[in-house]
């Protein structure tokens, strides 16, 4: 298939108005819209402006209306509690519609915000699309989160009510849900008028009499609510982003231009047809979850995948295999750190043998910078899977909670672009990205620099951060007026590929020389025994700063070759790289910290390693992580030749 992504791209940035509304006729409006894009109030942008839609309707009572009523919408599948559940359009939509009017009769109405915090289970997707139907505005907070943290969302949000769970599943341990929200509650100014909470038969919860109500009984009693339309520019929901002062950011989404972009993407984007099995293996806590678990497959009139488990451990490395062949998943999108963990587990691939992934055509990655070892090691380890008579695209893509969709892809569903490892290829249609120094002028091809969007941004991005203008403006707009400043840093080729190389906060400046640390990273990763690293800057007196290198190792390295691989490392990154890196240490470690949605966090790491005070990140997945990176940095200061 021929590439037509030039032609597509040009008129999407030629003339954005009629290329949206062109998109726009796939979605249903009970009223269409008097201005395209309303520019008035510059830069607060508004796409649709004047119409009205309803994002349920579109999600689930749009396809039943259109006959595809039996065509399964959702597959639940929990390796943690060994169950599999499969739901159609009707189904769907019966369930949803009764938990809409359960909402009603709690006084839940058009505008209204709900707290959504639940784990991986049918009832957080419905609880999701109820909320939508009734023209209200959910905000879900990663079930697990410290009641701290859930506190200051409830005083920013300040939800009518809150939607909970009993408990989650980790791998070998219960979480339990209601004593944190209890104490949220506790902690909180604003106090939410009732609490619904799902009773999981694994672990059932006390309940606050005249505050918790009961799942399963206030459902049985409701009478199902019909979509209540609402504006293309009301917001669909608010979702939390940790924010630089400790104060977290609620990015809010509409509902219009949310429902145009994530549609268009699911064909163009990432290839896929209506009825067709799309997964993506994240959480609905984080910004995939919302746009690619639960909104647009649905939308689109795919089968999205509802997993609770991990990639490693719940039972093996071979648990996406599984899935993929069990449910005929066409298109898999996950986190380049799900890849590094199957692949420090199972380095040889030998699990995906044991399964049937003739359905299987293309893998998305996202979240962390994809080195291009992990890269070309799913490429190979695919296509072996399939004789290598078909080859199986690893299409790398970059995206953040505030653009909502893809700022730059390999758009597949548009013709294949030949790929370049490291790259997140091209600008997807609708963003105009631009490469520029810290005085806002322009680079030259492959001078790493501030990687920023011209406004106005296409539908579906950001358009405020709730109850927060100012800060929207300051936070993302001021330091180059007429953009939108990403927070990363990269560069784009003479071929005008985009390499997104690390955030700009981890450009490190090495005697007057601006290094990036993915590039670093990325031959660290290249060498053979190297499962997954890090590299963060740390201070230095002579320097400025010099990078420090973090290494995991594949299971089964013996560790008596531990100073031969760690000294093979520098010296790659000296022949690579050049020795203005000044790259001398590398530690090696059993794992790196990171955030529930796979993110390494750098920036504690070098706080530690420049034995500074730091606040245990509310997003972190094990804390241990960190005290384990603090033992080894204080093992390498007692005896750097370690």
């Amino acid at each position: 298939m021929s590439s037509h992504y030039d032609d597509v791209y040009a008129r999407s940035i030629n003339d954005p108005t009629g290329f949206w509304a062109e998109a726009a006729e796939e979605i249903h409006w009970y009223k269409k819209w008097k201005k395209i894009l309303d520019d008035s109030n510059k830069p607060f942008y508004r796409w649709f402006a004047g119409a009205e839609v309803n994002t349920c309707y579109n999600a689930v009572d749009r396809h039943v209306a259109n006959g595809h009523g039996d065509r399964t919408a959702l597959i639940y599948d929990s390796p943690v509690t060994q169950t599999i559940q499969s739901f159609t359009f009707s189904e769907l939509g019966i369930r949803v519609a009764k938990c809409a009017g359960a909402l009603a009769l709690l006084g839940v109405s058009k505008g209204d915000r709900v707290i959504i915090y639940m784990p991986m289970i049918p009832e957080a997707v419905i609880a999701m699309l109820a909320t939508a139907r009734l023209g209200a505005i959910h905000s879900v907070v990663f079930g697990g989160f410290a009641s701290h943290e859930l506190a200051v969302r409830i005083d920013d949000a300040r939800p009518k009510v809150m939607l909970t769970a009993s408990c989650g599943i980790e791998p070998g341990r219960l979480v339990a849900y209601k004593p944190l929200v209890d104490t949220a509650i506790g902690i909180a100014k604003h106090k939410p008028e009732k609490c619904v909470v799902y009773q999981r038969s694994i672990q059932r919860s006390e309940m606050k009499p005249g505050v918790d109500l009961d799942w399963d009984e206030i459902l049985a009693s409701a009478t199902p609510h019909d979509c209540v339309p609402v504006a293309a520019t009301d917001p669909l929901y608010i979702l939390y982003t940790s924010g630089t002062t400790g104060q977290p950011k609620g990015i809010v989404r509409d509902n219009g231009g949310h429902l145009v972009a994530l549609n268009w993407t699911m064909g163009r984007i990432y290839g896929v047809k209506p009825g067709e099995v799309y997964w993506a293996a994240s959480d609905i806590g984080w910004v995939v979850g919302h746009s690619y678990i639960v909104y647009a497959p649905l939308i689109y009139g795919c089968t999205t995948v509802l997993f609770e488990g991990k990639p490693v451990g719940t039972p093996d490395a071979g648990v996406y295999w599984r899935v993929i062949s069990q449910h005929n998943v066409v298109c898999l999108f996950t986190a380049p750190t799900a890849f590094r963990a199957i692949k420090r587990e199972d380095p040889q691939g030998r699990l995906i043998r044991k399964y049937d992934l003739s359905k299987f055509r293309t893998l998305f990655l996202a979240g962390e910078r994809l080195d291009p070892d992990t890269l070309r090691w799913a490429e190979d380890l695919l296509t072996a899977s399939k004789a290598g008579l078909t080859e199986v695209p690893v299409i790398d893509h970059w995206w953040q909670t505030e653009t909502g969709w893809p700022i730059s892809a390999n758009c597949v569903g548009l013709g294949k672009l030949p790929v370049k490892p490291g790259s997140a290829t091209k600008p997807v249609p609708g963003w105009q990205i631009d490469v520029l120094n810290d005085r806002g002028g322009p680079t030259q091809p492959k001078e790493i620099g501030n990687l920023v969007c011209k406004l106005p941004l296409p539908p579906g991005a950001l358009s405020t951060l709730w109850n927060a203008d100012s800060r929207y403006q300051e936070s993302y707009l001021s330091e180059f007026p007429g953009y939108y400043k990403t927070g990363d840093a990269g560069f784009v080729d003479e071929d005008g590929y985009l390499f997104v190389m690390t955030r700009t906060d981890d450009v490190i400046n090495v005697a007057g020389h601006r290094l990036s640390t993915g590039a670093v990273e990325e031959v660290l990763a290249s060498h053979p025994d190297v499962a997954e690293c890090a590299v963060v800057g740390v201070a230095d007196s002579l320097k400025g700063q010099i990078p420090l290198g973090f290494l995991v190792l594949k299971v089964g390295v013996d560790p008596a070759r531990e100073g031969e691989i760690v000294q093979r490392t520098v010296t790659m990154v000296r022949e690579r790289i050049g020795p203005v890196a000044a790259f001398k240490t590398a530690i090696i470690v059993k794992r790196l910290p990171k955030t529930r949605s796979g993110k390494i966090l750098r920036g504690t790491m070098q706080k530690i390693a420049e034995r500074q005070d730091y606040k245990l990140p509310a997003t972190i997945d094990d804390p241990a992580a960190l005290q384990e990176i603090d033992d080894a940095l204080d093992r390498w200061f007692r005896n750097p030749g370690l």
